[in-house]
């Protein structure tokens, strides 16, 4: 598929601790296409692009600016005062030319192009406060997993890449964003109530303590996250990795333990985790009413 595009300067160093370069990120998102493209169809997009290396600063992109070649496809979104077009990358070719235009990672919406307003995921963003809290994020992690099986909704999750983890509910598309943010709220105040010592809502990083924070604030209109399988722009070029609930127990687990070079072969050694996501798709109807009976309790 590179042979489609114009690749310039394939031998640029992106991550000088490595040495990995932009030619190998090209042959990365090329290689990891089947898998990503599921996570990114249909869905604005904001990228991350470091033209300078990850060792420089890099900047955020949301509009799809106009040198953009035609076959790359947009989607005219609304936004206070005005619109933006955003990138919607439905194929491998607007993949590798993202990737020559070195954008590192990808955030995607959690709704699609056909109803911006409804999104088809609810995620919980936990976000450690210290370093290398690992068994703070997992302990969160398996904790919302309980209480989402309470209510009845299928639960998966994913490194990403970074620091933290993302539980994520498949939805049907029948909530708006005010009622899936809302319903996460709830649902974060769970885990918090039951564990105000490690875990908090609070969106003031010097108000958090030391504790793991539950975000929500991405099940929101405009807002976004990293894809499953983007690059991180880190050292070693972390991936965000869809990862099986069995992973977390494991006492070697990292959340940024997958990267560029041997995601692959921890890919051809398990099944894809999140094979059903789709089809797993719920409304939070019911849900909604047992959620409030259980915040009681």
């Amino acid at each position: 598929m590179s042979e489609d595009v114009q690749i310039t300067r394939p031998a640029k160093v992106l991550f000088p601790d490595s040495g990995i370069t932009k030619g190998d990120l090209i042959r990365y998102y090329e290689r990891i296409a089947d898998r990503i493209l599921p996570h990114l169809k249909g869905r604005p997009l904001m990228l991350q692009r470091f033209p300078d290396g990850v060792g420089r600063p890099g900047f955020i992109q949301k509009a799809a600016p106009a040198y953009y070649p035609s076959w790359i496809e947009r989607v005219t979104v609304p936004k206070e005062g005005g619109t933006v077009s955003h990138v919607v990358c439905n194929d491998a070719r607007t993949l590798v030319y993202l990737a020559n235009q070195a954008c590192v990672t990808l955030h995607t919406w959690l709704s699609c192009a056909g109803d911006l307003h409804s999104p088809d995921q609810m995620m919980l963003d936990l976000d450690p406060s210290r370093e290398n809290d690992i068994a703070g994020v997992v302990s969160g992690a398996l904790a919302l997993k309980r209480i989402l099986e309470d209510l009845g909704l299928p639960a998966y999750v994913k490194s990403t890449g970074s620091r933290g983890l993302h539980v994520t509910v498949p939805l049907d598309g029948q909530h708006d964003f005010d009622f899936v943010r809302a319903f996460a709220r709830q649902l974060a105040g769970i885990l918090v109530d039951r564990d105000a010592s490690r875990f908090t809502l609070e969106q003031h990083k010097e108000k958090r303590r030391g504790r793991v924070f539950i975000d929500v604030n991405r099940n929101g209109y405009a807002q976004t996250a990293v894809a499953a399988f983007s690059v991180r722009a880190r050292a070693g070029a972390p991936v965000s990795l869809p990862i099986d609930w069995g992973e977390l127990r494991r006492k070697s687990f990292r959340p940024d333990a997958a990267t560029m070079r041997n995601v692959f072969e921890r890919l051809d050694s398990m099944d894809d985790p999140w094979k059903n996501f789709r089809r797993d798709a719920v409304s939070l109807k019911a849900a909604s009413r047992k959620l409030g009976t259980l915040h009681a309790a």
